[in-house]
């Protein structure tokens, strides 16, 4: 098992990224949603130029937001910095585009767009379609020192439908998932992926990476899983799985992601997000405030212990947790990768990397 961080990038507080490496987390991702956090590649590039071991990446950038060649040469610029250590995690912009009430990008044209985006990080020319026009591209100064696309820069595809599942298995290096998926469901996702590695006459990798992005809390002696502590460290990243289901609720009334057992729970909750001051049509803003990133004060009763245990995060004494990743490994995950409060995420993932990363 591997332990990575997601981070919400903000570009004056870099030095999180050296601090990481120092604690020995294997790799650090850093977030990318343009109307939340400060620009992903910009802070990865700082992280790059301090740091020597950590492995550096996306986690995960926005499709919809950048052209294919855009995104290629943004990852390749921090290869160059970080040789042999970057990658590039990429989905098609569920929050990124949904906090501009936007959807998010199509499974036919990510599809598309990662055929671009792993031909161009390994070296070769493509064909391109740009506004309707179809032209072979490449890059034309690969050995100046501009970009590194000699040492292999992985594609991690954040993907759970079946046709971004295959078009993972087609054009990625592994791929990306929420934190509370089933052994069944893990499976059946490796099963899709393989079809789709078939599908283009690809032999699919025996090193395939599987990632879940979870969060985590080491529990003091007597302290209880809602303690004001557990919230004040946990409490984003579970709220997050509240503004997941309201959005899928907002397209088509669909509750079929809302966990059994956080029924009341999400009932109550939307009582709440339909009683906010925004307007409906620009709800979506105020839903996605502080995102993974803090907790805003009106959203902590939302944080019960229900919720933490539906979204699996990883909440307990160090022996409870090494159990559950040690049950996550058994399932085919082979990294688990955290993100915390921003506020605490220092002190959070020290207690993290001693008492847990530690002994496993």
């Amino acid at each position: 098992m591997k332990f990575g961080v997601t981070v919400a990038p903000r570009v004056t507080d870099w030095q999180l990224f050296v601090d990481l490496e120092t604690m020995g987390y294997d790799c650090a991702w850093a977030a990318d949603s343009q109307m939340l956090y400060s620009d992903a590649y910009a802070v990865l590039a700082l992280a790059a130029a301090n740091t020597s071991r950590i492995r550096l990446g996306t986690g995960v950038a926005v499709a919809p937001v950048r052209l294919a060649p855009v995104a290629a040469h943004s990852i390749a610029t921090i290869n160059q910095l970080a040789p042999g250590r970057t990658f590039l995690g990429i989905g098609t912009g569920h929050t990124a585009m949904r906090v501009m009430g936007q959807d998010p990008m199509k499974a036919g044209a990510f599809r598309e767009y990662l055929r671009v985006l792993r031909a161009l990080l390994h070296g070769e020319e493509v064909e391109y379609e740009l506004n309707g026009e179809r032209q072979e591209i490449r890059f034309l100064h690969p050995d100046r020192g501009f970009i590194d696309v000699a040492h292999p820069v992985p594609i991690y595809v954040a993907a759970d439908g079946p046709l971004a599942l295959k078009t993972a298995g087609a054009y990625g290096d592994g791929r990306v998932c929420s934190h509370n998926q089933t052994r069944a469901r893990l499976q059946k996702s490796l099963e899709t992926m393989r079809q789709g590695a078939s599908a283009v006459g690809r032999e699919f990798p025996n090193d395939f990476h599987t990632a879940a992005l979870s969060y985590a809390c080491v529990l003091r002696p007597g302290e209880s899983m809602t303690s004001d502590r557990v919230i004040d460290e946990i409490g984003p990243m579970a709220a997050a799985t509240l503004h997941y289901w309201w959005e899928y609720y907002q397209k088509d009334g669909d509750t079929s992601t809302v966990a059994q057992r956080c029924r009341n729970l999400w009932d109550e909750y939307l009582a709440f997000t339909e009683k906010m001051e925004t307007p409906p049509a620009k709800r979506y803003q105020q839903v996605h405030l502080g995102h993974c990133a803090f907790l805003p004060p009106e959203e902590r009763r939302f944080i019960t212990e229900d919720l933490i245990r539906a979204t699996g995060g990883l909440v307990g004494t160090p022996d409870e947790i090494i159990a559950m990743l040690r049950e996550r490994e058994a399932m085919g995950l082979n990294e688990i990768t955290l993100l915390p409060a921003m506020a605490e995420a220092r002190r959070n993932l020290k207690d993290f990397a001693d008492q847990v990363i530690a002994r496993y």
